[in-house]
C-alpha cells in the first residue's frame, strides 16, 4: 500500500486500511490488533457482536446490507456505516444513535455497475440521498462506497473508480458538504487502481485473514 501511495503521489496517511473481518473469530481480530490494525469491517451484526464487545478499542465499520430491525444495534455498536441506500435507514440510524457516542459516520453505497445482485443506489439517487440525509442530527454523511463488478483490466478498474470520485466531488460541491470527502473503494484485487483514483478506505479481507469461514 505504501508503494502504491508513492507511485500515485498520495500521502499514505490519506489512505486507510479497513480489515474486513466478517466470519472471522475473535482470535483472528486479536492477532490483527496486535499487529497494529485499528479499523475493522463487518457485514453481519450477529457475527460482529462478540468481536465488537471484545475489542472496544478498535473502530468498527458496518459494510453490509442493513435491515430496519437491526438499525438500533448498528447505530450504537459501530463508528462507521458504509452501506446507506435509503433515507429511511439513515433516519432510523440517526434517531437511534445514543447522543453520547457522537455522530455516526455514514457513506452512501453506489451500484456503479448496475448489477441486480448488488445493493446500492444509482448516481442520480446518490445525489438526492446525500441532500436528504445531510441534515440528520446524529449522523454525518461522509462520502461514497462502491463494490464494482470484478475485472482484471486496470484501465477498466480505474475508469470505474474515477466515476465514484467524480460523483463524490459533485455531491460535495452541489450540497456544500465539506466533510463529504471519503471514498470506500478497492479490495484485494483492485486496491492499487482505487488508491490511484483517490480511495480513502480500501477494504481488505482474505489477504489479511485468509480463506473465509462460512457465515
Amino acid at each position: 500500500m505504501l508503494k502504491t501511495c508513492e507511485i500515485a503521489n498520495r500521502d499514505p496517511d490519506s489512505v486507510n486500511l479497513l480489515a474486513v473481518s466478517k466470519t472471522m473469530g475473535v482470535d483472528a481480530v486479536a492477532t490483527a490488533i496486535h499487529a497494529g490494525q485499528k479499523h475493522f469491517g463487518e457485514n453481519y451484526l450477529q457475527d460482529a457482536r462478540p468481536k465488537v464487545s471484545a475489542f472496544p478499542e478498535a473502530t468498527w465499520h458496518f459494510v453490509g446490507g442493513i435491515q430496519s430491525k437491526k438499525t438500533r444495534d448498528i447505530a450504537n455498536a459501530f463508528g462507521w456505516v458504509h452501506s446507506i441506500t435509503t433515507e429511511k435507514v439513515a433516519k432510523r440510524l440517526s434517531e437511534q444513535r445514543e447522543p453520547t457516542l457522537g455522530r455516526l459516520n455514514c457513506l452512501i453505497q453506489v451500484n456503479l455497475s448496475n448489477e441486480d445482485q448488488k445493493s446500492g443506489v444509482t448516481q442520480d439517487e446518490a445525489i438526492r440521498l446525500a441532500g436528504q440525509i445531510a441534515t440528520l442530527d446524529q449522523i454525518s454523511v461522509r462520502g461514497l462506497m462502491a463494490i464494482p463488478a470484478p475485472t482484471a483490466d486496470p484501465a477498466a478498474q480505474a475508469a470505474t473508480f474515477r466515476l465514484l470520485r467524480d460523483l463524490k466531488d459533485e455531491i460535495e460541491s452541489r450540497h456544500g458538504l465539506p466533510e463529504f470527502n471519503q471514498l470506500s473503494m478497492g479490495m484485494t484485487n483492485d486496491f492499487v487502481e482505487a488508491i490511484k483514483q483517490g480511495a480513502t478506505w480500501i477494504r481488505i479481507g482474505t489477504a489479511i485473514f485468509g480463506p473465509r469461514n462460512k457465515p
